[in-house]
């Protein structure tokens, strides 16, 4: 059995690896967060706490060897040092979960992962102007300290995420127009393309690397083949849900004037190559139609328990 601990884990793709992790019954499964959702399985041990405090990690964090640790909620260079400096034990294998968000813009696409990456925060983003750097600064200081502790380590840059548990408004913010019968608003322009990745993806990639040397301090893109537009995401909903969209085109002028709030940018793509990581561990991506249907099937399936507990 493989010791495993978690940094974070009970959101979203940290959630969706856990169970994946149960279902492989090859491991001891151990997460260290701030307990905001407690899971209470019996095949996880919850540690509770936060991962700035460092004596409380070292108190609460057994020491044991840990064939690996995957941080799901570093955000700054801060975050990893302390980390690696503060989990008892032996570390021998630390995967964190970056972004793609690393990266400059650039016009050389699909984006790989040794294009250029950010040299300062992005202050066009508003409250997120720091999140794409200091993601990079981590990465930079997690191989730091790694090498000068002799831990063999891995970043994993996913591309957009979708998938059940998503408490980000993307594919749910489509979802609920189609539930409420209201216009699907998009650019008239037919372009810009996006790189998505299904978070059940996401879990089996992270579980493939464990201990794995062909992943050793090397980073990677998690980036599914499929380039996405809003017009190909509209005839995806409408395949999945057996409906026919209301489809508006407005000019990108006009959506910001209407202060209409999509998911992803209006005049620029986020395209990424996920070819790397393909090809070394020998996996083959879950084709967008196929994870946005069961995608689909798990938002209907809460719909369903919600109208149930309002009828109660």
């Amino acid at each position: 059995m493989k010791d495993i601990l978690i940094i974070g884990g009970s959101y979203f793709a940290g959630r969706v690896l856990l169970e994946k992790l149960i279902q492989e019954k090859d491991y001891n499964i151990f997460i260290y967060n701030r307990g905001n959702i407690r899971l209470n399985w019996k095949e996880v041990t919850e540690f509770v706490g936060d991962r700035d405090n460092e004596e409380r990690m070292k108190q609460v964090i057994p020491d044991k060897e840990w064939d690996a640790v995957i941080d799901f909620c570093a955000y700054t260079p801060d975050h990893i040092e302390k980390a690696v400096r503060s989990v008892p034990g032996k570390l021998n294998h630390y995967i964190f979960i970056s972004t793609t968000t690393v990266y400059q813009d650039i016009l050389d696409l699909p984006i790989k992962e040794n294009a250029p990456k950010l040299t300062d925060i992005q202050p066009e983003l508003g409250p997120y102007a720091d999140y794409g750097f200091n993601k990079w600064r981590s990465e930079c200081k997690l191989q730091e300290e790694c090498k000068k502790r002799g831990i063999r380590f891995t970043s994993l840059r996913p591309a957009i995420i979708y998938g059940r548990y998503n408490y980000a408004p993307r594919e749910s913010y489509f979802f609920d127009l189609l539930r409420d019968n209201k216009p699907v608003i998009i650019p008239e322009n037919k372009l810009p393309l996006f790189s998505f990745v299904w978070v059940v993806d996401v879990a089996r990639i992270i579980i493939k690397c464990i201990g794995n040397d062909k992943v050793f301090d090397q980073a990677f893109n998690i980036s599914a083949d499929d380039l996405v537009s809003y017009r190909r995401l509209t005839e995806v909903l409408g395949e999945i849900s057996g409906k026919k969209p209301d489809i508006q085109l407005m000019s990108i002028d006009e959506i910001n004037e209407k202060r209409i709030s999509l998911p992803f940018p209006l005049d620029s793509h986020l395209v990424y190559s996920g070819a790397l990581i393909k090809r070394v561990l020998d996996f083959e991506y879950t084709p967008f139609l196929e994870g946005m249907r069961g995608t689909y099937k798990y938002y209907r399936m809460v719909q369903k328990k919600m109208k149930e507990k309002q009828g109660e």
